[in-house]
Order: structure tokens, then sequence, then C-alpha cells
């Protein structure tokens, strides 16, 4: 009995979260699609997006975030902000993180979740892994983000991994781009998502979400012959976070 309430629990805490990405999106689509016309508006957009939307799913389902900075982000700069990737949860929390607008890459696949794919599709750039054209294409979108002042997110795992991984492996996108860029790539490290909402079916519940902002990691003086050792050693940074943390 013990057992099938918890897990009646826990199915119930993961459908809230599906009704509180939804609402939001459904009250406020009038205006949401107004503001996701033009890359012009795109900053209000994320207004919107960070404090209403994700404060309301985050707080709504007991998740409170807590955040350390080792260093601050300015306003008005450009970034390319990267974490490690375990839930669906992971965006609502890089939004509240950075005040700063910034634009998610990710792939393509979500586009094809109801309600919440349509405005991914529309403010989001979106990649397909197995297209190398579309791969390309990224790059030019987000240096035209990138001009417009905004930051850009990459979780640089490609996906959630298994359940058993801890931290997979680095693709070079988001570090390939920080360096023809020379922008600064802010490492950050998120420590209990994957307690509070994973991908395993009954599991999660409400708690504190510790995010670690890392020191910057600065690539003026970094080549593209340089990619792999700069991809390896941020990879290097968040695991050894996670590690001892476990």
């Amino acid at each position: 009995m013990r057992t099938f309430i918890r897990r009646t629990g826990q199915l119930l805490y993961r459908v809230w979260f599906y009704v509180l990405v939804a609402i939001p999106i459904l009250l406020f689509s009038p205006l949401l699609i107004l503001l996701s016309i033009s890359e012009k508006t795109y900053p209000q957009f994320f207004w919107l997006a960070r404090n209403i939307w994700a404060r309301l799913i985050l707080f709504g389902m007991g998740c409170i975030p807590k955040i350390s900075w080792e260093e601050n982000l300015e306003k008005g700069k450009s970034y390319v902000l990267v974490a490690n990737h375990t839930s669906m949860l992971d965006i609502m929390l890089m939004l509240w993180v950075s005040k700063n607008p910034f634009v998610f890459v990710g792939k393509k696949e979500l586009m094809n979740i109801p309600v919440f794919g349509f405005f991914y599709k529309r403010v989001c750039i979106l990649v397909d892994r197995g297209d190398s054209k579309s791969r390309m294409a990224v790059y030019r979108r987000a240096e035209r983000r990138l001009k417009q002042g905004l930051s850009i997110c990459i979780f640089p795992e490609g996906g959630v991994p298994p359940e058993e991984v801890m931290l997979d492996t680095f693709k070079d996108g988001a570090f390939k781009m920080a360096i023809a860029h020379k922008i600064p790539i802010v490492p950050m490290i998120f420590y209990d998502v994957k307690k509070r909402f994973s991908y395993t079916l009954y599991s999660g519940g409400p708690g504190i979400l510790r995010v670690k902002v890392s020191s910057f990691v600065r690539t003026e003086n970094v080549s593209l012959d340089q990619k792999a050792q700069l991809r390896d050693g941020v990879r290097s940074l968040i695991l050894n976070e996670l590690q001892r943390d476990s």
C-alpha cells in the first residue's frame, strides 16, 4: 500500500508538471504569438518565458532554485551557456539562472511536443544532428542572434543520457561557436534536477535545485585547433563538481 501511494503521488507530480507547462502557454498564447513573429521582440518573449512561465513551473513544482555564482553575467554581453542535461526541467532552470536573454539550440524532435513545440520551433534554433546541412545552418542562425546581443544556450551532451550516466560525452558545437565568435563559455552545474524530475516515470519530488555558475572560460586566445582541449576541459570541470557532490 505504501508503494502504491508513493507511486501514485509521483505519477500525479509528473502530470502536474505538464499541466503547469501548458496552462500559461495557452493563457498567454495571443501575446506569445505576437512576440514571436519578429526577432526584434524576442527579448520581450524571453522576459515572459523567464518571469512567468519558468517561475510558475519551478515554484509550482515545489522546486526552489538556489544559485551560487563564481562570476556574474554582464548585462548586454553575449555568452555561450552550457550545463549538464538530465531533465525537461533543465529548460526552466536555465531560464531562471540567466536574466540575460538567450536562445536555446536544441534538437528538432522537441517541436513535436503539443503546445510547447509550437513556440519552441518559432524562437529556438533547431538542429537535426544527423544532417550536416542542418548543423551548418545552426551556426549561421546563431551568428545572427549573437550580433543582436543575445547569448546562446547549448546542452553539449546533445540530449539526456541514460539514468546511470552522470555526464555523457560532449559534442563540439558549443565550443566551436564560442571560439569562432571569441565569446566566453559559462559552465553551469545542475546538481539536483535528476533527483527532482528525471525521465524515470515513478521518481521525483519537490525540493531545492542547486546550481553553480562557474568562472567563465575565455576563448579570445583559443584557436579551432584547440577545440577538443577546450571541450574536454569544460566537461571535466562539470564532471568533477558532480562527482564531489555524489
